[in-house]
C-alpha cells in the first residue's frame, strides 16, 4: 500500500493531466448536445484505458523497486546488476551511482589495507612483548618476598592488558578460532579464578565459590576472557568483603561482589565502548574497553551479559548461557 501511495504521488501530474483531458472531451461532447450515453461511453473507455496503463506502469515500477531493494542489502554493490535505465534522468542517476561505487570501493580497499597493516603490527607487538613478560615472571619465581609478589601482581595486570589487545584485534576477524562445543562450566571458571588467587590472598578478600555443576555450549577461550574481565573489575572496585561465584537458574553464571557498586545513571551505558562511568573517572586508569569487549564476545557466542548494582552495596554480573546460538554460525 505504501509503495502504491508513493507511486500515485510520483505520477500525480500525469494522472491530473489525463483526468483534465477526459473532462475536456466530456464537456465538449455535452456542449454539442450529444446524448448522455455518447458522453459517458468515451469517458468510461478513457478511464478503463488509463487504469490498464496505470496497472502496467505500477507493475513495472514495483518490479524495479523490488530489485533495487534486494541490491541495497548487498554491501558489495555491482552496478551491472542494476535495472535498465528508463529515461535520461535515470541514465544520469546510474552514471552518478557508478562513480560513487567506484569511489566507495577505492576507499573501502584503502581502509581494509590500513586495518590489515594495523592488526598485523599490533599482533606482532603483542606476541613480541610476551617474551620479556615470560622472562620477568621466571625471574620473579626464584624469590619470595613482598616486593616480588607485588611485581608478580603488576605483571599479571600487564598480561591482561596484552590479552585485551589481542582479543580486541581478533574480535572482528573472520578467521577467529572459535571452538563451539559443550564444556563443564566449573572447569572454565576455576581456571579463571585460579589466576587471581594471589590477589585474593594479598588483598585479604574472601572468595565464595558455589559448585556450578552444569554443562554449557560455548567457546572456552573467549568465555574465559569474559570471566577474567568480570573478576578483574570486581577485584579492582572491591576494597573489602567478598566475591561470590554462583549459578542462578539454568546456566546463568553470577559473579557478585561487595564493592563500591555502580551509579544508577551509569548502568545503561556501562557496556559502551570507552565509557568509564563515575568509578572509572575516579580510578583515572580505566579504559572503558573491558565490559565493551565482554558484551561483544557474549553476543558473538550467543550469550547475554547483564549487570545489577547498587552504590556502596556491590555489583552482580549475570552471564546467561541458556540459549547459545553463536552469531557467526
Amino acid at each position: 500500500m505504501r509503495l502504491f501511495l508513493l507511486y500515485l504521488k510520483q505520477r500525480r501530474r500525469g494522472i491530473c493531466v489525463f483526468a483534465a483531458f477526459t473532462m475536456v472531451f466530456a464537456v465538449s461532447f455535452r456542449l454539442y448536445h450529444l446524448p448522455v450515453k455518447a458522453v459517458i461511453y468515451p469517458v468510461i473507455l478513457c478511464g478503463a484505458a488509463g487504469l490498464i496503463f496505470m496497472y502496467m506502469d505500477f507493475r513495472r515500477v514495483r518490479e524495479k523497486y523490488t530489485e533495487l531493494r534486494k541490491i541495497s542489502g548487498v554491501l558489495d554493490i555491482v552496478t551491472g546488476t542494476l535495472p535498465e535505465a528508463d529515461g535520461i534522468e535515470e541514465e544520469e542517476c546510474r552514471r552518478i551511482i557508478d562513480v560513487l561505487c567506484g569511489e566507495y570501493n577505492a576507499v573501502r580497499n584503502s581502509m581494509n589495507l590500513k586495518y590489515t597493516d594495523m592488526t598485523d603490527y599490533y599482533s606482532a607487538w603483542a606476541h613480541q612483548i610476551k617474551t620479556p613478560i615470560a622472562s620477568m615472571r621466571l625471574n620473579l619465581q626464584n624469590e619470595d618476598s613482598s616486593l616480588s609478589r607485588k611485581l608478580s601482581a603488576d605483571l599479571f595486570r600487564v598480561e591482561q592488558y596484552v590479552e585485551m589487545v589481542m582479543m580486541y584485534l581478533r574480535l572482528d576477524s573472520d578467521t577467529s578460532d572459535y571452538v563451539i562445543k559443550e564444556y563443564e562450566l566449573d572447569d572454565i571458571v576455576r581456571q579463571a579464578v585460579k589466576k587471581f588467587a594471589g590477589e585474593f590472598i594479598s588483598r585479604k578478600l574472601s572468595l565464595v565459590y558455589e559448585p556450578l555443576d552444569t554443562v554449557v555450549v560455548t567457546d572456552e577461550k573467549w568465555l574465559s576472557f569474559v570471566i577474567e574481565q568480570v573478576l578483574s573489575n570486581s577485584l579492582k572496585y572491591t576494597l573489602s568483603g567478598s566475591i561470590t561465584v554462583s549459578l542462578k537458574g539454568d546456566r546463568i553464571l553470577c559473579i557478585s561482589d561487595t564493592g563500591m557498586g555502580i551509579a544508577p545513571e551509569d548502568i545503561p551505558r556501562i557496556f559502551e565502548k570507552g565509557y568509564t562511568g563515575r568509578n572509572g573517572r575516579r580510578d583515572k586508569k580505566a579504559s572503558g574497553l573491558g565490559l565493551y569487549l565482554c558484551r561483544r564476545i557474549c553476543s558473538r557466542l550467543g550469550h547475554r551479559i547483564t549487570i545489577e548494582s547498587e552504590p556502596d552495596r556491590g555489583t552482580a554480573v549475570f552471564i546467561d548461557m541458556v540459549q547459545s546460538r553463536p552469531e557467526f554460525e
